[in-house]
């Protein structure tokens, strides 16, 4: 039901953003990720539109920091 609705668990989450589950709860945790909380069972919920946002900003963050590799820091 929670699937069909765009919700997944910090598994599931955890394969989206490719990262362990515990960096998906210390996100979830921190309000990097908005969370939700199943009301019979209390798991932690994510919607796949924010995991796909975030995911989005991680891979703009990326490309832009390689961009910048090959720059060296003036001493």
């Amino acid at each position: 039901m929670l699937q069909r609705e765009g919700y997944v668990l910090v598994r599931e989450a955890s394969e989206i953003l490719g990262v362990c589950p515990n960096t998906v709860r210390a996100w979830g945790a921190g309000g990097k990720i908005p969370e939700f909380r199943h009301p019979l069972n209390n798991y932690r919920l994510y919607k796949r539109a924010d995991l796909e946002r975030v995911l989005k900003q991680l891979e703009r963050s990326a490309s832009t920091a390689s961009k910048g590799a090959g720059w060296k820091r003036a001493k």
